[in-house]
């Protein structure tokens, strides 16, 4: 039987959401989402451009042959196949990410609202005609010694 005064891991925080939905996890899975999103982007125009169309175009421009020696003569169904999981790791990522910004707003907002209290600022004080407000002071030039040497 477990003790009442010691803690248990159960994933939940004491507001019992997800330990995983909290906005520490969301703020570190962010950043690591967009850099794998970036590198995905980069992989997925190489791999574009090193395809071959009908008529030669970019794949031929940047080495279409050096594709076809080192994946062999199916090089075109590798790229394909390449292709097509890149994209789908691109979109599911892109989803995430946008599902994480969703988040993270939704945190902010509910944390914002009970964060801080609304306080009454005083009242102006009442400006007077004489008082001209403040005046900046300007230093008067400084001069050489009288005594100094002229050449």
């Amino acid at each position: 039987m477990p003790d009442a005064g010691v803690p248990h891991r159960t994933g939940l925080d004491k507001s019992g959401r997800s330990l995983l939905s909290s906005p520490f996890y969301m703020s570190f899975l962010i950043p690591i989402f967009t850099f794998v999103l970036i590198i995905i982007s980069v992989l997925l125009v190489l791999v574009v451009l090193a395809q071959k169309t009908k008529d030669g175009g970019m794949g031929a421009a940047l080495g279409g042959g050096v594709t076809e020696s080192a994946f062999g003569a199916d090089t075109g169904n590798v790229l394909s196949k390449t292709t097509i999981k890149l994209t789908i790791a691109f979109f599911v990522i892109c989803f995430a990410l946008y599902v994480g910004e969703i988040h993270m707003r939704k945190v902010a907002a509910d944390t914002a609202a009970v964060a801080l209290p609304t306080l009454a600022s005083p009242a102006p004080a009442k400006a007077t005609g004489s008082n001209p407000g403040p005046t900046l002071a300007i230093p008067a030039p400084v001069k050489a010694p009288a005594d100094a040497k002229k050449p």
